[in-house]
């Protein structure tokens, strides 16, 4: 399975999220991180050795890839409406992650998604990360957008938890940190990658019968 991460906007844990996924994918069959990103910021993470996982950049990518089961892609951050054309070709699944935006950013976020649903319907999924526990409102908002522009988007959200930043500097997952919150933390990305496995063996069933 190839699977993309990419990002309408920055600091939206990206990253985070395609080291989660990697490490999810990893616990079901061997997986390849390949990093696009030009910060390089997974290969930053994955530098003292401890990710269960291999991390490539996209260079060595090519090479690597054959030799794994599941594949996901770091792409660099901020991509725009034609760059989802080219993310989503060739992949099994375009996951989209988004913070909770403003109301601006809202309308830059459905415009963008607006042009990969015409690009790639059944190739991508919204994943909404940083979620806080206090502010419900601005969450329910984008949810209500979202839900009523027929964007999809994962049954699993991803809360904003200091157990992230602890998994960032210590080089690991975030189920290897000695965090009280760090349990639930991993929970949200393995429930995400569960909805992944889930839709991706619908997807290939659906093409061996069409």
């Amino acid at each position: 399975m190839y699977l993309t991460v990419a990002s309408y906007k920055g600091g939206v844990g990206k990253t985070t999220t395609a080291v989660h996924l990697a490490a999810y994918l990893q616990t079901q069959a061997p997986t390849l991180l390949i990093d696009g990103d030009p910060n390089r910021s997974s290969i930053v993470w994955a530098k003292n050795g401890k990710l269960p996982f291999t991390v490539v950049d996209k260079e060595e990518g090519t090479f690597h890839a054959r030799n794994y089961q599941h594949v996901v892609i770091d792409t660099e951050a901020r991509a725009g409406q034609a760059d989802f054309e080219v993310l989503a070709r060739g992949c099994d699944l375009l996951v989209i992650p988004s913070g909770i935006p403003s109301t601006l950013e809202i309308n830059a976020l459905v415009l963008t998604l607006g042009a990969a649903r015409q690009l790639a319907p059944e190739k991508y999924r919204v994943l909404l990360t940083l979620v806080p526990s206090s502010d419900e409102k601005e969450t329910a908002e984008l949810r209500r957008v979202l839900d009523g522009q027929a964007i999809p988007r994962f049954k699993s959200e991803i809360p904003d938890l200091k157990a992230f930043r602890k998994a960032t500097r210590e080089g690991v997952p975030v189920s290897s940190v000695h965090d009280p919150r760090a349990p639930r933390a991993w929970q949200a990305y393995a429930a995400a990658g569960e909805e992944i496995m889930q839709l991706t063996t619908v997807s290939r069933k659906e093409a061996i019968h069409a």
